[in-house]
């Protein structure tokens, strides 16, 4: 049974969520964001489907062969289809982006977590290892970590993750720090709460809405140092339809062949755009200074 403060908490929240919808459906950038992510997801999903050939088909007698009707945009240097290995490549994009963003924010919800709310010296260590990694450019760090660990779609990955959660400690310790006083916080702590229990139920649902935001504009960061890497030679191995390798694929023919890097290009382009808009609609739409 809920009490009455509980009750006044629940209601409260849902209508500022009702506004904050609100305001993401007024927003214009943000919707088309959200339609570019969703077109994007659903070819991921339904690749098989949209794919004409299979991603590592080879067709020796038509190599360099511009866009037609039975490639789209064309083939490469022995003859797959670029759309196909395009439309492939997205399943590697959001798997790369979802895994390293939920990695990131794992441990840096969780350090976060722990430095605002203990404060102390478990703040200033917690602290100092945060502005330790956030002092080294990430894609130089992990570079260095999958030139020591070896090349792999899965290296890259781990590299990326462990070298980009310090934005999310950041956030979220301050965040704790400006909650972890406030009524409902108190009111549980007289109450007799555990530590644990004011920091899961009190706590880390009121700092969701920002790291929410950071989640989805870290995606697209995400996938461009991955590409980055996969461009240099360090993530997924050949025939992988990574995107990043199908630029590096196609930069000796950009002159007879333009078409094998520039619309793997346009992919990157157009997915990051999407959902760098998304994040831009939800970062106004759970700012409180806003009005409607």
């Amino acid at each position: 049974m809920l009490s009455e403060g509980e009750k006044r908490i629940r209601f409260k929240r849902s209508s500022q969520l009702r506004m904050e919808l609100l305001r993401l459906r007024r927003h214009r950038p943000a919707m088309i964001g959200l339609g570019i992510t969703l077109l994007v997801l659903l070819v991921a999903i339904f690749a098989p489907v949209i794919a004409p050939h299979p991603y590592d088909e080879q067709n020796l007698q038509r190599m360099f062969e511009g866009p037609s009707r039975d490639y789209p945009l064309g083939t490469d240097a022995v003859g797959r289809c670029v759309f196909s290995r395009i439309v492939y490549g997205s399943r590697i994009a959001f798997l790369v982006g979802i895994v390293v963003v939920s990695i990131e924010a794992g441990i840096g919800i969780t350090l976060g977590l722990l430095a605002g709310y203990f404060g102390g010296k478990v703040d200033t260590l917690i602290s100092g290892i945060t502005d330790t990694v956030w002092a080294f450019p990430p894609l130089v760090l992990a570079l260095g970590i999958v030139t020591a660990i070896g090349p792999g779609l899965f290296n890259v990955v781990a590299a990326i993750a462990v070298v980009s959660w310090a934005p999310f400690t950041r956030i979220t310790r301050a965040k704790v720090q400006s909650v972890r006083e406030r009524e409902f916080v108190e009111a549980g702590r007289a109450i007799g709460e555990s530590d644990a229990s004011l920091i899961l139920r009190y706590i880390l649902p009121n700092i969701m809405a920002p790291n929410l935001v950071l989640a989805t504009l870290t995606f697209p960061s995400a996938l461009l140092t991955a590409s980055a890497m996969s461009f240099l030679g360090f993530g997924a191995q050949p025939p992988t339809p990574d995107w990043g390798a199908l630029l590096n694929e196609g930069r000796e023919y950009l002159r007879s062949a333009p078409w094998i890097s520039t619309f793997p290009g346009l992919a990157i382009l157009i997915t990051v755009l999407g959902f760098n808009f998304l994040g831009d609609g939800l970062r106004d739409a759970f700012d409180p200074r806003l009005k409607l």
